[in-house]
């Protein structure tokens, strides 16, 4: 079982910024794409960005321009520099990562956008 650590939620007023991390094991962060997923209470899960172990990002309409996600290849580590928060992105934010098909999970990280 492939243990994906988060850390950085909390609560930050509407315009702030926040930074979430998540560790992964070294053999396997290597050659892993790695994303963040966010789920609302009563909605579904949105996808809100990816990165591949080459550097590539995809971002969701509703976060580009606002949200940067990083990785840290020696560090084993991905970022996502949340920056003009809104109340909409209110959510438990979930590491993700996709290894020879197969997606993997973190525990979810609350994060709280007061208006």
């Amino acid at each position: 079982q492939v243990q994906l650590v988060e850390s950085g939620g909390g609560l930050v007023q509407a315009g702030g910024s926040l930074k979430l991390s998540c560790a992964a094991p070294g053999n396997f962060f290597s050659i892993a794409t790695m994303g963040w997923s966010r789920q609302a209470p009563g909605k579904q899960r949105e996808l809100v960005a990816t990165i591949t172990n080459g550097g590539s990002t995809k971002y969701a309409d509703s976060v580009k321009g606002r949200f940067t996600i990083s990785r840290d290849n020696a560090k084993n580590t991905v970022y996502l520099q949340m920056s003009s928060l809104k109340p909409e992105d209110t959510a438990v934010y979930y590491c993700t990562a996709k290894r020879f098909g197969v997606d993997y999970w973190g525990q979810g990280t609350q994060v709280t956008v007061s208006s």
